[in-house]
């Protein structure tokens, strides 16, 4: 099924305790349909200025990615971002932020877009996702990037957010794993693939829910087995994703890597 994906192209200057990549491609939109075109068709839908350095169709060449709805405004400025990463690469510093065309009015979705039944509303203010996704017709399943409840407990967190009407809520927990839950009482917790080179964690979130609605599209269905898979194979695509820094984890992986590596998380994590 048709896969949509809006949000944040970014000029990254990312340090790390294992170097520094400056004016690197970042954006959670960008992260996102690069893992989720190892699995299905994505439809792009995003803004940059005219600063913007990178050829998104060259990056997205040989990869099914439809950037119609990349918009590139002449008297704008591209996101930028710029942070710092601890020793334990779980806390991050954000240094600088200029949210440039991210503060100006979003993207139109073409109108040949408007039909897409998966939908992925990331990185970007919630006004900006209610007001894009209020522009697709029939939206099946829906995955936006916000926490929701006020809540230190992850699995409390889930209920409360489950009581909100909606049907199933999967929380990344970042070197953690994730957890998972839907409304009729199932539990699904899967750790992070046991990845012993991480470089730069920016994007793996991103990246994780590529490889979860990528697969989730691709199989045109959203019942618990399923979601439990697309939830270990974002977990797999993250993996790759932590390796480099930008996009180089992405770029440098195939599908049938992300597979063996599936096959890898489905040994250790079974007893």
């Amino acid at each position: 099924m048709s896969l949509l994906v809006t949000g944040s192209i970014g000029i990254d200057t990312v340090k790390t305790p294992f170097g520094v990549s400056e004016n690197c491609l970042g954006g959670s939109a960008i992260y996102f349909s690069l893992a989720a075109s190892f699995f299905s068709p994505v439809r792009f839908v995003g803004v940059v200025g005219s600063d913007c350095p990178f050829d998104l169709a060259e990056v997205f060449a040989g990869r099914d990615v439809d950037l119609a709805g990349l918009e590139v405004r002449a008297q704008s400025k591209t996101f930028r971002w710029t942070g710092s990463y601890h020793e334990n690469m779980d806390d991050r510093t954000t240094e600088c932020m200029e949210l440039n065309v991210l503060a100006e009015a979003p993207p139109k979705v073409p109108e040949v877009f408007k039909d897409s039944k998966f939908v992925f509303l990331a990185n970007t203010a919630p006004a900006l996702q209610l007001e894009l996704l209020g522009q697709i017709k029939r939206p099946v399943f829906v995955d936006e990037a916000r926490m929701l409840a006020d809540e230190p407990n992850l699995i409390r967190a889930a209920q409360s957010i489950l009581k909100m009407g909606t049907d199933v809520v999967v929380i990344k927990k970042g070197a953690s794993g994730s957890i998972m839950s839907n409304a009729d009482g199932e539990l699904f917790v899967l750790p992070a693939y046991p990845a012993d080179d991480v470089k730069d964690p920016t994007g793996a979130g991103d990246s994780f829910a590529g490889g979860f609605m990528g697969y989730l599209a691709a199989q045109g269905k959203t019942e618990f087995k399923t979601l439990r898979t697309a939830v270990a194979y974002g977990t797999v695509v993250a993996s790759f994703t932590i390796a480099d820094f930008s996009m180089n984890g992405l770029t440098c992986t195939s599908k049938a890597k992300i597979d063996a590596r599936l096959e890898v998380l489905r040994s250790v994590t079974r007893f």
